[in-house]
């Protein structure tokens, strides 16, 4: 038999390594019993292998090019959040093994085998989910104390912020048409029914449905469907800051620490000076004075100019921030009618800023990542779902709110139903709420995926 007709690094279809690696010429199995024993020849692997012998090394420089985010709802959601350097090093992904003498390769990547992908930030992907269990609990019981405990809506634009920062390390036009094109499909797939059911219970729009295609302004209908679409202002809030990242990323490289704190400055002239135009414009105008801090702030964490503050500042600027916007919400009460941060623009904007700040700090201070939750797999895959299903669960569930009333009301007549169920209970009401938006989930989900040009899933 001669050396081509046995090769001891000819691949074996049954030969396995651990977790999907191929066994090398020195793994388990090649010590089995050979028909046909022969002497092997001498390798000498002292020197170094020529580069087409090997697979590339781990990379170190420069990054990939970043793939295309999932869009809106904190961000976009199926971003990858990892960085690719450091998922690579410590999964041990990348190294070659070596080729057989005289083997001949025209591409470096079949000498190997295939990278593992970048892992995911587990702790952004976590404080997303955790964001959006918060709006649906919010809008379920009305808890004015939810957004005090967790300012959902600061941390899905801080979120953003940090991926957009990302992103746009490639050209801006290709990145601001990636974002719209992953935002507008699930947008007017869900928009059809909702414009569909106005019509139907005697709504006639005029020229401002122009909106219902690029939510530059909120969106009009009737009070029929206010409770579906109201929540539009996140997604019109998120639009206009994809659309000035460019140039808000450009000024604040300029001068990062006064840009960071000049961006509360809007909100305070909004406040204190010019309550500005009463429109559509006016509107967006205090959605995104309310909410700049925390989109810059991701910026900051993406340049690491968090990571280089003196976290005695951090922590100060932090307390300062939430200090000032909870006395402002307790403070005017009676102005409001309630302490409730989302009635509070300039509550809001503090609170959020100083929560927001201590969340990013911590993270790029500390480097903290969550990778133990990918021990506990269906907890994993749950908040998996979340993210790459973020958009859909966000324009869904207010929808599923409402047909869970009806669906309610129709268990009161079956007496089983009656007597061992707590139809009565918001508790109930907030379960079947998530059954119904688990059902949007697989139902509509998909148009996620083809806006993101991926093969469409019933689940991620």
């Amino acid at each position: 038999m001669t050396w081509d007709q046995q090769n001891p690094y000819q691949q074996n279809p049954y030969q396995q390594g651990y977790n999907g690696y191929d066994c090398g010429p020195y793994g388990q199995q090649q010590y089995a019993q050979q028909p046909y024993p022969q002497e092997q020849p001498y390798v000498d692997y002292t020197y170094a292998p020529t580069p087409d012998q090997t697979a590339p090394l781990p990379l170190v420089e420069p990054e990939p090019e970043p793939q295309p985010d999932s869009a809106a709802v904190g961000s976009r959601s199926a971003g990858r959040w990892g960085s690719p350097r450091s998922s690579e090093a410590e999964s041990g992904g990348g190294w070659a093994q070596p080729t057989a003498p005289g083997t001949e390769t025209t591409d470096a990547k079949e000498a190997g085998p295939r990278p593992k992908p970048p892992a995911r930030d587990r702790y952004f992907d976590t404080l997303r989910a955790v964001a959006l269990i918060r709006v649906v609990t919010y809008h379920t019981f009305g808890w004015a104390w939810c957004g005090m405990v967790f300012p959902s809506m600061g941390i899905m634009f801080g979120l953003a912020g940090t991926l957009m920062a990302k992103s746009l390390e490639r050209p801006a036009l290709k990145v601001v048409r990636s974002r719209l094109r992953r935002l507008l499909p699930p947008f007017w797939f869900w928009g059809f029914f909702v414009v569909l059911a106005m019509l139907i219970h005697d709504w006639m729009p005029g020229w401002q449905i122009v909106y219902w295609i690029v939510p530059l302004g909120d969106p009009p209908g009737n009070a029929w469907g206010e409770q579906a679409w109201e929540i539009l202002w996140y997604l019109r809030t998120y639009l206009w800051f994809v659309l000035l990242s460019p140039a808000l990323l450009w000024i604040f490289r300029k001068a990062p620490i006064p840009v960071l704190l000049l961006s509360l400055a809007p909100i305070l002239v909004l406040n204190f000076v010019w309550s500005g135009p009463d429109n559509r414009f006016g509107s967006a105008l205090w959605d995104l004075s309310t909410y700049l801090f925390c989109w810059i702030l991701g910026f900051a964490h993406r340049d690491g100019v968090l990571r280089r503050m003196k976290p005695g500042l951090v922590i100060v600027g932090s307390f300062a921030a939430v200090g000032y916007g909870g006395w402002y919400a307790f403070s005017h009460q009676a102005d409001f009618g309630t302490y409730d941060l989302d009635e509070n623009p300039l509550a809001q904007a503090f609170w959020s800023a100083g929560f927001v700040m201590l969340l990013m700090w911590a993270k790029a201070y500390r480097k903290i990542d969550f990778a133990w939750l990918t021990r506990y797999r269906k907890l994993d895959r749950t908040v998996t779902i979340f993210n790459a299903r973020a958009v859909t669960i966000y324009l869904w569930h207010e929808i599923a709110l409402v047909l869970a009333v009806p669906l309610i009301d129709q268990m009161w007549n079956v007496p089983a139903f009656e007597k061992w169920l707590p139809l009565d209970s918001q508790w109930f009401m907030f379960g079947v709420g998530w059954i119904l938006i688990a059902v949007f989930v697989v139902a509509c989900g998909w148009v996620e995926d083809v806006a993101a040009k991926k093969k469409p899933r019933l689940l991620p």
